[in-house]
């Protein structure tokens, strides 16, 4: 039985992983300091230890409570607004923290780390899909504070042989579908969440940033990839490791306009989407989207590429938990 350390595991997208691991019967150890986390997203039966990475003394305790095979690295905060407010608290706790998590790592022996990063690496005008080796220019520090934890993991692996796997998504949406995982940020920032939330009356009037970029119906394009499939990248990635490192940029490859995502809500839901037009926000590019080429030739596939599908299992989370992990 392997045994793996997932850190934020009590988060969205870690939440999810960790469901996956425990169908496969993995041991799972969560660390996670419950600040965006939530206790009810871990399966029964997996422990978790509440604490945060900056307490070093618990993460020795963690790490001396068994050999990992493996650890996957979620832990971090993940607002790029925020983080531009409030630059060394993201430096800090992401960069600073998950550089303290890599030492531990190699001073336990652990072979393999994967982490989860950032398409906010990027800062590429155009349209085209974004590739690996597209240049790197975090335009946040929240996005700088994951580059800096893989320049990290770069040394990691070069001093130490540490074997990494660095997996940039895009943006992360829809819930589990079986329905015991979904989407609870608070606040919440994640547009397709937002829409919903917009089309059941639990929040005003949807604000859309610009009408104006340069694309088919003048909103701003996203690549929406859904949860478990990023689950199962973590899972490919983690097996890919005993042939060396990757670095992946995991998304579906197509991209979809805020219209079409408050189309697909409305026609999902059977509801109407109030929104108004409001001005752009600074720094937001026209349209983002992955080439995820590497992760596909790798065997990742993802099962959920339609946006309807991201959004129904989304929706369908709402519908059941309207206050989330406060149900």
């Amino acid at each position: 039985m392997q045994t793996f350390l997932v850190t934020g595991g009590a988060g969205y997208v870690g939440s999810h992983l960790v469901a996956a691991l425990a169908e496969r019967g993995a041991r799972v150890t969560v660390l996670d300091n419950l600040s965006t986390g939530h206790r009810h997203a871990v399966p029964a039966g997996i422990k978790l230890v509440q604490a945060d990475l900056s307490d070093s003394a618990a993460v020795e305790a963690v790490f001396a409570a068994n050999p990992y095979d493996a650890v996957f690295h979620f832990a971090a905060l993940s607002q790029v607004g925020e983080s531009m407010r409030m630059p060394m608290r993201y430096l800090l706790d992401n960069a600073a923290n998950g550089i303290r998590l890599i030492d531990a790592c190699v001073r336990h022996g652990v072979g393999r780390f994967v982490l989860s990063s950032t398409a906010a690496l990027f800062n590429q005008a155009g349209d085209a899909p974004i590739p690996e080796t597209a240049p790197i220019d975090p335009q946040s520090a929240y996005g700088d504070s994951k580059w800096m934890i893989e320049r990290a993991l770069r040394w990691g692996g070069q001093v130490h042989g540490l074997r990494t796997a660095c997996l940039r998504y895009f943006n992360a949406a829809g819930a589990d579908p079986a329905g015991r995982l979904g989407e609870d940020h608070r606040p919440e920032s994640h547009l397709i969440p937002l829409v919903i939330d917009a089309a059941l009356g639990r929040r005003p009037a949807l604000e859309v940033f610009g009408d104006d970029y340069p694309t088919a119906d003048g909103t701003c394009v996203r690549d929406y990839v859904h949860v478990s499939d990023l689950a199962t990248a973590h899972l490919l990635a983690v097996r890919r490791l005993d042939q060396g490192s990757v670095t992946w940029n995991l998304g579906n490859g197509a991209g979809h306009s805020v219209r079409q995502v408050i189309t697909s809500v409305e026609r999902i839901s059977g509801l109407t989407v109030p929104y108004r037009i409001v001005p752009r926000r600074p720094g937001d590019a026209a349209v983002l989207v992955a080439a995820s080429e590497r992760a596909q030739a790798a065997g990742w596939q993802p099962v959920h590429g339609n946006l309807d599908d991201v959004v129904s299992t989304a929706f369908a989370w709402r519908k059941v938990h309207p206050n989330g992990y406060g149900d």
